[in-house]
């Protein structure tokens, strides 16, 4: 737990990770792709509701983040192959929370 309360350096990491992780799709992405390398259309089918230009963009962002390494296999059409870092990775226990968190809201927002 962080006892820092409202210390700069701290809201710097959490705006850090925010920055890394925003919107939608990241944590579901690097959930999909925890499993094993996928290709692009794989992924897209995964994350269902997410357009083409959007995970293009969010692939890109998860790579320049170090999240996940995009490598382009020596075959003719080029496959392209996404993966988890061992960077990526190390969000699990966050993606575990966070499953478990949404389980506990579901159940909070829904309740009569």
């Amino acid at each position: 737990m962080l006892t820092t309360g409202g210390c700069p350096k701290t809201m710097l990491s959490i705006r850090d990770a925010l920055e890394a992780l925003e919107g939608k799709w990241k944590l579901l992405i690097l959930f999909s792709l925890s499993a094993g390398p996928k290709r692009f259309r794989q992924i897209g089918k995964e994350v269902t509701g997410i357009t083409d230009k959007a995970l293009s963009k969010e692939l890109k962002s998860l790579e320049m983040n170090r999240l996940i390494k995009r490598e382009v296999h020596d075959t003719f059409p080029p496959t392209v192959e996404y993966s988890i870092t061992a960077h990526g990775m190390s969000l699990e226990k966050v993606m575990e929370e966070l499953h478990y968190w949404g389980l506990a809201h579901r159940k909070t927002i829904f309740e009569k």
